[in-house]
């Protein structure tokens, strides 16, 4: 059975090494923003450029069959996991939401600011 694992959660929860323990390949909108020589230049002006390139990826990804694809994005409202639900649905894919709890007090790699983290815990949907 092909599978979506949609990984949610605060920056610095460890989504992405989650994700790269699970398996499969593995997208995030922040890959958008690292460039050839690996350095991450996250520009807020081009996130919604960031999660277009990631939803391509995931679709281009299972229009070559690939079966098991990892996103590991902060997803803190329901609305944000739509496209990629649909996606799984059109393209025979089992869908996974699995929110990953910042248990070890990490720290997250993108230096995202504390204000910008609260704000996302403040506003976390959590639909069971």
């Amino acid at each position: 059975m092909k599978e979506l694992i949609l990984l949610r959660g605060l920056p610095g929860s460890g989504k992405s090494t989650l994700a790269n323990a699970i398996g499969g390949v593995h997208f995030e909108a922040d890959m958008y923003f690292v460039d050839d020589n690996g350095n991450y230049n996250f520009e807020p002006a081009r996130i919604k450029d960031a999660h277009a390139w990631c939803q391509n990826k995931v679709k281009l990804s299972m229009e070559s069959g690939v079966e098991k694809i990892v996103v590991s994005n902060t997803f803190t409202m329901e609305w944000e996991m739509e496209h990629y639900k649909m996606l799984a649905e059109a393209n025979g894919y089992r869908l996974h939401s699995v929110i990953v709890e910042n248990r070890h007090d990490g720290v997250n790699q993108h230096d995202c600011p504390a204000d910008k983290v609260e704000i996302m815990r403040n506003r976390f949907e959590i639909k069971l």
